[in-house]
C-alpha cells in the first residue's frame, strides 16, 4: 500500500490541502492523512507552541505511515513544505511535493497589487467581500507575535538541511502568491539535491494554491508525478 501525508500551512489547517487529499482519494487506494498541526484548527490556540512540536506531530504521523505502507509520500504547503523537506531529508520518503513552500516569506511586489485590491473594494463598500481580506484580518488578529517568530525559527532550522533531500520532488508555484515570493520556489529547485525534480509554475494562482482556479491542472501534474516511474 502507498501512504500519503499532506501537511498544511502556518495558521492554517487542513483545509488548505483538502482540495488535493480529495482529488487523491477519489483516484487511488492510498492510505491518505491529513494531520491539524498543534496549536491550529481552533483559533487562539497558537500561544506558547514550539516549533518542534509542529515538527515531532509531523514525525508521528510519517511513522505511522512508514510501519503500516510500502512507501510514502509527502506533500507539504506553505510551512509544512519545509516541514515536508525536513522530513524527506531524515526519513524514507519516496517523494516530495511541495506547494507555495515557505523557505522566504512575503513577496512585496504582489501583496502591494493585493493590497491595491483590497481599497479599491473599500471604496466601494465591499471589503466584506474580499476573501484576501478577510484572511489577512484573520491571521493578524489570531497570530501571537511569538508564534510568528517560531515559525521564523522552523525556517531557520531546516533551511540548512535542504540539500540533503535527495528524493524525486515536485515544486509548485502561483506567480500571484502575496505570501511567499517566487524566489522561494527556484531556491528550492535550486538547492534540494534530487537528481529528479520539476518546478512547476501556474501564472494566475495566489498563496493557496489548492483552491486557486488553476488546481485541476495542479492537481493532474501531482498525481503523473507521484505515478511516474522513480528514476535510478
Amino acid at each position: 500500500m502507498i501512504g500519503c501525508l499532506l501537511i498544511h500551512g502556518f495558521t492554517g489547517a487542513p483545509y488548505e490541502v483538502e482540495p488535493l487529499a480529495k482529488y487523491l482519494k477519489e483516484r487511488t487506494d492510498w492510505s491518505i492523512r491529513v494531520p491539524t498541526l498543534p496549536g491550529h484548527g481552533v483559533p487562539g490556540s497558537l500561544k506558547g507552541v514550539q516549533y518542534q512540536e509542529w515538527i515531532d506531530h509531523a514525525e508521528a504521523e510519517l511513522t505511522h505511515l512508514i510501519t503500516t505502507c510500502d512507501k510514502v509520500y509527502v506533500v507539504g504547503f506553505s510551512m509544512g513544505g519545509m516541514i515536508a523537506s525536513y522530513l524527506a531529508a531524515n526519513y524514507p520518503v519516496e517523494k516530495l511535493i511541495l506547494l507555495s513552500a515557505a523557505a522566504f516569506y512575503l513577496n512585496p511586489k504582489q501583496l502591494t497589487i493585493d493590497i491595491k485590491e483590497m481599497i479599491k473594494d473599500s471604496l466601494r463598500g465591499n471589503l466584506q467581500d474580499n476573501e484576501l481580506f478577510l484572511r489577512y484580518k484573520r491571521k493578524i488578529k489570531e497570530t501571537p507575535f511569538a508564534a510568528t517568530l517560531q515559525f521564523r525559527r522552523l525556517v531557520t532550522f531546516i533551511k540548512p538541511l535542504l540539500h540533503q533531500v535527495n528524493v524525486p520532488t515536485f515544486i509548485a508555484q502561483g506567480e500571484c502568491d502575496g505570501i511567499v515570493p517566487l524566489k522561494s520556489a527556484e531556491y528550492l529547485f535550486h538547492t534540494i539535491s534530487a537528481k529528479q525534480k520539476k518546478l512547476a509554475l501556474f501564472k494566475h494562482s495566489k498563496h493557496l494554491i489548492c483552491h486557486c482556479e488553476e488546481r485541476d491542472a495542479l492537481f493532474s501534474q501531482v498525481l503523473a508525478f507521484l505515478n511516474e516511474k522513480k528514476q535510478v
